[in-house]
């Protein structure tokens, strides 16, 4: 919804040619082996993404929409009248549910991960197991703002790679002192690690992980949904790791990761995807 960003920020232009964010996104997964791409968006944004996004690689890759609405929910739950925001990354999921029957990757459509991330993300998914899935980290330092306060999924990595915990802990920032810190959940405000491995949302999942994520869901509603929660893909992941039905491999990739959070982002991300076409990483323009 770009509330922090003053506007749609996935269809605002990046590339020297009208590119946005998404289509670089787009692009990367096609050229890692991706086959299908599904755009989870609210329905009155389908024109525009048809038009500005979804018809520049409909001759390249399957193109499809679902679409996220505050009534889609397990029986007997209704949301409240007052609400008004989405219920959340993990709610987007399952608006795909219907249109999802293989291992898939899941991005926000505002971040720039990187060819590399792609590429290791599809490696992962010829070998994910029903019980496994995946997550492509960078370290904190590398995905704050200089702008304003960031929502991460801040994790914790065993030996060999295997990711014990992950939640999302809100309003991340550098004070004054030069220290980072961040929100938990539990309302705490606590100090991180600037090298702290840092979920973006680029997760590699199995079908199956499907039926977990509706469960957790369900729990979050069962929990008290009030006006303004949200279930995070962070949080359910860690529920199912901590349950035992699922192990999560923490994905290393060499990209670099940048995104828009706030209007003064832009510039920045600007200049970083010049600096990549110049080095031969991308065509100009992206989509002939």
């Amino acid at each position: 919804m770009g509330s922090r960003y003053g506007g749609l920020k996935q269809l605002d232009p990046m590339g020297p040619c009208g590119e946005t964010v998404l289509d670089y996104s787009v692009f990367d997964a096609i050229r890692a082996g991706f086959n299908q791409v599904i755009f989870v968006i609210r329905e009155d944004f389908a024109e525009a993404f048809r038009e500005g996004i979804g018809a520049r690689f409909a001759d390249r890759i399957k193109v499809d929409y679902a679409f996220q609405r505050l009534d889609d929910l397990p029986e007997p739950f209704v949301p409240p009248a007052n609400r008004t925001k989405p219920w959340g990354t993990s709610h987007a999921i399952l608006a795909a549910r219907d249109l999802i029957d293989s291992p898939f990757a899941v991005i926000n459509a505002d971040d720039f991960y990187g060819r590399d991330a792609y590429a290791r993300a599809a490696d992962f998914l010829g070998k994910v197991s029903a019980s496994e899935c995946g997550l492509v980290a960078y370290p904190l330092k590398n995905t704050l703002s200089d702008h304003g306060q960031v929502n991460r999924g801040i994790c914790e990595v065993a030996d060999g790679g295997v990711l014990e915990s992950v939640e999302e802990v809100l309003r991340i920032g550098r004070e004054s002192d030069g220290k980072v810190t961040g929100e938990w959940l539990d309302g705490t405000r606590r100090e991180i690690s600037d090298d702290a491995p840092v979920s973006m949302n680029f997760w590699v999942f199995p079908p199956e992980f499907m039926a977990g994520l509706g469960d957790e869901f369900e729990n979050f509603l069962k929990e008290g949904i009030g006006e303004t929660g949200e279930c995070y893909i962070p949080t359910v992941v860690d529920s199912l790791i901590r349950q035992e039905r699922m192990v999560c491999h923490v994905i290393e990739t060499s990209a670099s990761w940048f995104g828009v959070t706030y209007p003064e982002d832009k510039k920045p991300v600007v200049e970083s995807i010049r600096a990549l076409i110049a080095e031969g990483e991308y065509p100009a323009p992206l989509v002939d």
